[in-house]
C-alpha cells in the first residue's frame, strides 16, 4: 500500500474536497483519500497493482481540479503555487474592478440624475428613452468582466452537473441568471416593440430604469474575486509557522575535508564531516561537538529563549544559532532525519490531518449546494405565483444562491488546526494530528511519571552535614575526591558538584568500590569511607549523632551517604534526583485549569512522597512496576476522565499508548516520542499545561467559527428570501448578498489568526 501527500489546485470551498474525496474514493484501489481544504492537501494510500498516481490524478482532473506531486522542496513549490494564485486573483480582481466602474456609472448615475430631473448622457443613449441601445452597451462592458472570472463558470456549472455542486455552482447559477434575464429583456426590446420607429419617437412605456442587472452581475463577479482574494492572503498567513521552520535551515556548511576548510550546499554534507560554525552562524545539520565550547540559541526547537551552553560529547541542532565561540561538530544526522527536519514533518501531518469536529461541516457542506438551489428555485416560485414579476423573483434567486455559500463551514476547522499546531510548534510543542489537538481540551486527569519529568532524571547533590571536626567545604572535597573514580551515579553527582563549588580537587592514594555499600579510599593519609547505612554498620560506626538528620534527609525524599574519617562519622553528603525548576509552577497551573494532577514511579513511597510534596501533587501512585502503569492509566480512565499520561522512558511508552493523550518530553527516548500524540522539545512540564490551554483556545475557536458561519447561513438565507419584504422591509440586494458571503469567509481566517497572538505560558 503506497501513501501519498499530494497538493490541490482549484478549490473554491468546502464542498470542492468533499467532491475530491468521493471522485478519488471511487477509484479502484483507493484505502484513504482525505482532504483537508485548509492546507489545499490531498492524503492518499492506494494500491499500486490496481491504480496509480496519474490515474487518480486523471479522474480529479476531470472533476475540475489539479494535483500536484510532491516536489523536492515541498513548501518552496507549495508557496509559489500560493504566490501565482494570489497574483492571478489580484489581477482577475484588478481589470474586473477597471471594467466595472464605468459600467456602473453608465447603468446608475443616470437613475439618480432622473431623479433631479438632470440629464447626463446623450440622448440616443438614454436608458429611458432607448432601452435596446442602452442594453446592448451593457451586455458589451459585462461580458470582459465575465470572460475574466471564466473559472467560475467552468468549475461551477462542471462541478453541478457532476453531482458535486460547490460555492462555484452557487455564484455561476446566480450571476447568470441575472445576466440571461438582463440578455432576454435587451433582445425583448429590439424584437417586442415592433419598430425601431418607437424608440426614435422616444416611447418610453416599454421598461423601467431597473429592469437591466448587467452591473449587477459584474460587480457580484468584481466582489467575488475580491473575497477569493483577500481569502488567499489571509489563509496564506495561517501557515506561516512552518513556512518559519523550513526557511530556518542555512543554505550552507563550512566543513573540513582534507586538511583544509570549504564551504559547500548543505545538501552535500555527509554523516561523519567535521563542520565548523562560528558565531552568529546556525548550525547546518546535527551533531555532537568535538571542539569548543559556546552557548546555543534552540528557541526555534524548544521555543526556549535561555541559550543553552555546549561543550564537547554535547549535541547540537540543525539551524539553531551559534551565539558566542566557534565550535567544530561531527554530522551525525542530515537532511530528512534533522530534528528541524522531524519537526516540520510532525507538523505538515498534523496540519494535514482532520479533527473529529470538522467531520460536521463536510457532512453538510457535500449537500449544502444542493439543498440552497431548490430553497432558491421554491421560493422563485412562490414570489411568482403569488404575482410578483421575474425581476423580483430574479433578485431573490439571485441573493440566495449568492448569501448561503458553505466556503466560511469549510475554513472553520482547517485553518484553526493549521494555527494552532503551528503555534505549538513555535513554542516547542508538537501535536501530531488534529484529532489529538481536539481531544486534548478533554483531559481532566495528567498523570506524571517522576524521574526525568517532574524531576530532572540524574541525581544532584542537595544537603552537606558537617556536625564533627570538619567544615562542610572540607567534607565535600574528601567524598568528591575519593568519588573521581567512581563509576556510580551518586559518586558521578558528588564529584561533579565538588568540581562545580571548589574546583580543582585532591587525588586519592588508593581507592577500592565496595559493591552495594560505597567506596573506601585514603586521601592525605586520612582512611575515608563514604557510603549507605550497611557499609557503616558493616564497619562499627558508631551513627548515633546523625541519626536526626538521617531521619530529616529520609523524610525529604533524599539519599544520605555516610561519611566516615579513620573511623569516625564526621558527616553526611545527601543526594536526590531533584524537581526541575519549572515543575511546581507548571503542576499549579494545571490545578488552577481544574486538571487533577497524579505522579506514578518506582520509587519507594517515602521517596515519591516527598517529591510530591515539593512539586504540589496531591495524589501519588509509588512503587509502581513499569508493566503496571498502563493498567493505572486504565483505571483512572474507568472513572469516566480523559486522561492524559507525560512520561520520557522506554517503560513509559504503554501507558503513553494506553492514555487518551502521551505527552512525551522532548529529551525522552525515541519509543516514549513515537508512542506519544504530544512531544514537548522543551522538556519541562510548562508544555503540559501550555498544550491544553492551546487546545482549549483552538477548540473555542472552532466552536466560534462554526456557530458564525451556521448562523450566518440560517440568518442569511431567510433574508434573501425576502422575509424582511413580507413586514415591509428592504428587498436584499444580490450586490450585498455578495459582499456578505466573501466577508463571512474572511470574518472566519481573521478570528483563527487571534491564536497567532495567545501567550501559551499563561
Amino acid at each position: 500500500m503506497e501513501s501519498m501527500v499530494l497538493g490541490i489546485s482549484g478549490m473554491t470551498c468546502a464542498a470542492c474536497a468533499k467532491n475530491i474525496e468521493r471522485v478519488v474514493k471511487k477509484q479502484e484501489g483507493v484505502a484513504l483519500g482525505q482532504v483537508n481544504y485548509g492546507t489545499e492537501k490531498l492524503q492518499i494510500e492506494f494500491d499500486a497493482k490496481l491504480t496509480s498516481f496519474e490515474k487518480i490524478s486523471a479522474a480529479v482532473h476531470r472533476a475540475g481540479y489539479t494535483l500536484h506531486l510532491p516536489e523536492k522542496n515541498v513548501l518552496e513549490a507549495a508557496s509559489q503555487r500560493k504566490a501565482d494564485e494570489i497574483q492571478h486573483l489580484w489581477f482577475t480582481f484588478k481589470w474586473s474592478l477597471i471594467l466595472t466602474i464605468p459600467l456602473f456609472i453608465f447603468s446608475m448615475v443616470p437613475m439618480i440624475f432622473y431623479s433631479l430631473n438632470m440629464a447626463v448622457i446623450p440622448h440616443n443613449l438614454d436608458p429611458l428613452n432607448f432601452p435596446s441601445i442602452n442594453g446592448l452597451i451593457q451586455l458589451f462592458m459585462t461580458l470582459p468582466v465575465m470572460w475574466l472570472n471564466r473559472n467560475i463558470f467552468r468549475r461551477g456549472f462542471a462541478a453541478f452537473f457532476t453531482g458535486a455542486a460547490n460555492m462555484d455552482s452557487l455564484i455561476a447559477k446566480g450571476t447568470m441568471v441575472a445576466f440571461l434575464f438582463s440578455l432576454y429583456l435587451t433582445v425583448d426590446n429590439f424584437f417586442t416593440i415592433g419598430a425601431s420607429m418607437i424608440e426614435m419617437m422616444g416611447d418610453m412605456m416599454f421598461m423601467d430604469y431597473n429592469q437591466y442587472y448587467f452591473e449587477t452581475v459584474a460587480i457580484i463577479l468584481t466582489l467575488i474575486v475580491l473575497g477569493k482574494y483577500l481569502e488567499a492572503k489571509t489563509k496564506g498567513g495561517t501557515s506561516e509557522a512552518i513556512k518559519k521552520l523550513m526557511g530556518l535551515a542555512p543554505k550552507t556548511a563550512t566543513i573540513e575535508r582534507d586538511g583544509r576548510e570549504m564551504e559547500i550546499p548543505i545538501e552535500e554534507v555527509v554523516v561523519g564531516d567535521i563542520i565548523l560554525v562560528r558565531p552568529g552562524e546556525k548550525m547546518p545539520v546535527d551533531g555532537v561537538v568535538v571542539f569548543g565550547v559556546t552557548s546555543v540559541d534552540e528557541a526555534m526547537l524548544t521555543g526556549e529563549s535561555l541559550p543553552v551552553d555546549k561543550k564537547e560529547g554535547d549535541n547540537v541542532f540543525g539551524a539553531s544559532i551559534n551565539k558566542n565561540g566557534s565550535i567544530k561538530y561531527r554530522a551525525t544526522k542530515i537532511g530528512k532525519d534533522t530534528a528541524l527536519a522531524q519537526i516540520v514533518k510532525l507538523v505538515e501531518d498534523a496540519q494535514n490531518s482532520k479533527a473529529p469536529i470538522a467531520r460536521i461541516a463536510d457532512t453538510i457542506s457535500g449537500y449544502f449546494a444542493y439543498i440552497v438551489i431548490t430553497i432558491a428555485a421554491a421560493v422563485g416560485a412562490a414570489w411568482f405565483f403569488a404575482g410578483q414579476d421575474l425581476a423580483f423573483v430574479m433578485m431573490v434567486v439571485v441573493s440566495i444562491l449568492l448569501i448561503a455559500c458553505p466556503c466560511a463551514l469549510g475554513l472553520a476547522t482547517p485553518t484553526a488546526v493549521m494555527v494552532g499546531t503551528g503555534k505549538g510548534a513555535e513554542n516547542g510543542i508538537l501535536i501530531k494530528g488534529g484529532e489529538s489537538l481536539e481531544t486534548a481540551h478533554k483531559i481532566k486527569t495528567v498523570v506524571l511519571d517522576k524521574t526525568g519529568t517532574v524531576t530532572e532524571g540524574k541525581p544532584h547533590v542537595t544537603d552537606i552535614v558537617a556536625n564533627g571536626s570538619y567544615s562542610a567545604d572540607d567534607i565535600l572535597r574528601f567524598a568528591a575526591s575519593a568519588e573521581k573514580k567512581s563509576e556510580h551515579p551518586l559518586g558521578e553527582a558528588i564529584a561533579k558538584h565538588g568540581i562545580e563549588k571548589l574546583g580543582e580537587l585532591l587525588e586519592p592514594d588508593n581507592f577500592n568500590s565496595i559493591t552495594g555499600q560505597g567506596i573506601e579510599a585514603a586521601i592525605q593519609g586520612k582512611n575515608l569511607l563514604i557510603g549507605n547505612r550497611r557499609l557503616m554498620e558493616g564497619r562499627q560506626i558508631n551513627m548515633d549523632d546523625y541519626a536526626a538528620d538521617s531521619d530529616r534527609l529520609a523524610y525529604e525524599g533524599k539519599t544520605p551517604m555516610y561519611m566516615a574519617i579513620d573511623g569516625k562519622l564526621e558527616g553526611i553528603v545527601a543526594v536526590a534526583d531533584v524537581i526541575k525548576a519549572s515543575s511546581r509552577a507548571a503542576i499549579d497551573r494545571l490545578y488552577g485549569m481544574g486538571i487533577d494532577v497524579v505522579m506514578i514511579t518506582g520509587d519507594n513511597k517515602r521517596t515519591a512522597e516527598a517529591v510530591a510534596r515539593e512539586a504540589g501533587i496531591k495524589n501519588v501512585l509509588a512503587e509502581v512496576l513499569p508493566q503496571d502503569k498502563a493498567d493505572n492509566v486504565k483505571r483512572l480512565q474507568a472513572q469516566g476522565d480523559k486522561v492524559a499520561m507525560v512520561g520520557d522512558g522506554i517503560n513509559d511508552a504503554p501507558a503513553l499508548v494506553q492514555s487518551d493523550i502521551g505527552i512525551a518530553i522532548g529529551g525522552g527516548t525515541d519509543v516514549a516520542i513515537e508512542s506519544a500524540q504530544v512531544v514537548l522539545m522543551r522538556g519541562d512540564l510548562q508544555g503540559v499545561a501550555g498544550a491544553i490551554y492551546l487546545s482549549k483556545r483552538t477548540m473555542r475557536n472552532i466552536k466560534q467559527n462554526l456557530f458564525w458561519a451556521f448562523s450566518y447561513n440560517v440568518a442569511g438565507i431567510p433574508i434573501a428570501a425576502g422575509l424582511l419584504y413580507l413586514f415591509g422591509g428592504p428587498l436584499l440586494n444580490p450586490v450585498i448578498a455578495a459582499l456578505a458571503m466573501a466577508f463571512s469567509s474572511i470574518s472566519v481566517l481573521l478570528n483563527v489568526l487571534r491564536i497567532k497572538r495567545l501567550d501559551l505560558a499563561v
